[in-house]
C-alpha cells in the first residue's frame, strides 16, 4: 500500500508538492516544515512523531 501523498499542510492548509518538503506521522497526518518545527515534531492530530515524508520519484 502506498503512502497518501496529500497536497496540503493539515495545519496551515499550505500547498505541498510531491517531491517538495513536508512531514508525516504514522496515520499519515501531513504538515508543511513551518508547522513541523512549531509543533516540536509532534502530530498535533494523534501526538505521533513527525518524520520526513519520502519523495516519490516522477
Amino acid at each position: 500500500m502506498a503512502l497518501e501523498m496529500r497536497e496540503i499542510c493539515e495545519r496551515c492548509e499550505v500547498s505541498l508538492t510531491p517531491d517538495g518538503p513536508a512531514s508525516i506521522c504514522s496515520y499519515e497526518c501531513t504538515f508543511c516544515p513551518a508547522c513541523t518545527e512549531a509543533t516540536a515534531a509532534a502530530c498535533p492530530n494523534c501526538g505521533g512523531e513527525l518524520v520526513p515524508r519520502p519523495r516519490r520519484r516522477s
